[in-house]
């Protein structure tokens, strides 16, 4: 069990990092690829216009590797946790016993009320 434990943690290690170097290189690349003229057709546009283009579309390739980062969140498997039961009880009389004056009728007008 360990072993696995392990193994899933460094794979979200990996995919961190990855991640994490995408939102550096991706936005990086975008502006040296627009102030070198790597892109055809950007050379006609003026400095302001090439500026803002690159800027925003550094700007939306973050975004864009942000959300690629939650979806492979999302695709992790998921183990289901299941409360402990003596935390249930003791939690359920507690709570019983911060309203002792309640009435059943006042007790289900208020879970209706939530």
């Amino acid at each position: 069990m360990g072993c696995c434990l392990k193994l899933r943690m460094a794979r979200v290690i990996e995919k961190f990092f990855i991640t994490s170097m995408l939102m550096w290189a991706v936005p990086i690349a975008i502006l040296y690829a627009f102030n070198n003229n790597l892109f055809p057709g950007i050379a006609d546009m003026s400095p302001y216009s090439l500026t803002l283009l690159s800027g925003f579309l550094a700007v939306v390739s973050v975004n864009i590797v942000i959300a690629f980062y939650i979806y492979l969140a999302m695709r992790e498997p998921s183990e289901k946790h299941e409360p402990d039961p003596k935390f249930v009880s003791e939690a359920e009389a507690s709570v019983k016993h911060l309203v002792p004056n309640e009435t059943p009728e006042s007790s289900s007008a208020r879970k209706k009320e939530e």
